[in-house]
């Protein structure tokens, strides 16, 4: 019963000799018990024929209620003295966070029904699941086609970039597949960070085919990714052989067309490779799934729990109902039973 009200309450005893002084209280009760017995009017009208005890006072009958009182009164000062303690525990995790660029293919491949309902929102999808799954880590979103942007700069804010992976639509850029612009986009993105470990989780169903213009070579993002340390996960998505691939037709209607699947897996393992990452292929959205969980298993962020305990002093819950019942019993004491001779 003492150790479930402990518990409950959370209670400690800063100085807990003091509750010896409890196992005192029944010799004391016994001893006081025996000499009453001998000099006290209430143990004299006690051992007096019934028909003799029914006419003493009511508050000769009553007297014992002070010595309840005063036994109240102790217990509850020896254990003020013992000084209880509220104890509140609490927990700091100090997360040293991992910071990840994502780096999405969104061509027009990227529309393939191979996946339920397509690549992209198959791609979607698990990629939320992956960043709630992160909340000690800087997450950031790169996308990609024939040329690259950043549509999220790394933030713990993920309920940001989650939006962001909401909006991604596959004519958001320049029809291509321009894997060097989306690793070196998202390198540019990590390269300041002064975290220890960043990674980059690159996704493409396609090969290299970036459109005119400004173009970053995988070979150079590759050595760039090696400057800086930063480890490359690629996934290349897609099924084996051909897939459904919605074609707009001249009449402007959109007719699913056989197409062949092309991922150049031997770059995607290159980089990989070259950069301490892992190369997946997913061809369902069950696979895919699978292959996020073993990312996430494989960067896991340093997370150290230190405890640390708060103790208020309680003693008050025990010393002021004692001095209340002291007071109480003073003044039963002295008032109602002061014509009682007292020992």
């Amino acid at each position: 019963m003492i150790n479930s009200f402990l518990q409950k309450y959370n209670l400690i005893f800063a100085q807990p000799f003091w509750l010896w002084l409890l196992l005192l209280i029944p010799v004391y009760l016994v001893l006081r018990g025996q000499w009453r017995k001998k000099n006290d009017s209430y143990w004299l009208i006690s051992n007096l024929p019934q028909k003799f005890v029914t006419k003493v006072p009511l508050k000769i009958r009553l007297r014992p209620i002070l010595q309840v009182l005063r036994t109240l009164t102790l217990i509850g000062i020896i254990i003020a003295l013992a000084r209880p303690q509220k104890t509140d525990s609490k927990r700091n995790i100090d997360a040293e966070g991992i910071d990840i660029m994502l780096s999405i293919d969104i061509s027009g491949s990227m529309m393939d029904k191979d996946f339920e309902p397509n690549r992209l929102e198959a791609a979607k999808k698990t990629m939320k699941e992956f960043v709630q799954g992160r909340t000690g880590d800087r997450m950031g979103l790169v996308i990609f086609a024939g040329e690259s942007f950043t549509l999220c700069p790394v933030t713990l804010d993920h309920s940001i970039l989650l939006q962001q992976i909401s909006i991604l639509q596959s004519d958001m850029l320049e029809a291509g597949t321009s894997i060097g612009n989306g690793l070196a986009s998202a390198l540019n993105g990590l390269r300041s960070s002064d975290s220890k470990t960043k990674i980059i989780v690159l996704m493409t169903d396609g090969v290299n085919q970036p459109a005119i213009g400004l173009n970053i070579k995988p070979d150079e993002a590759i050595e760039m990714a090696k400057l800086y340390q930063i480890k490359v996960y690629t996934i290349g998505i897609g099924s084996q052989g051909k897939a459904l691939r919605p074609t707009p037709q001249p009449d402007g209607s959109v007719v699913d067309v056989l197409a062949d699947v092309e991922i150049d897996e031997v770059l995607l393992q290159k980089i990989a490779k070259e950069t301490g990452g892992e190369y997946f292929r997913a061809t369902s959205n069950t696979s895919l799934d699978e292959i996020y969980s073993e990312i996430d298993k494989l960067e896991k962020s340093k997370v150290e729990m230190s405890a640390y305990y708060q103790y208020e002093d309680v003693f008050y819950w025990f010393l002021i109902p004692a001095l209340i019942i002291l007071v109480l019993e003073l003044l039963l004491r002295y008032t109602y039973f002061r014509t009682i001779t007292e020992e």
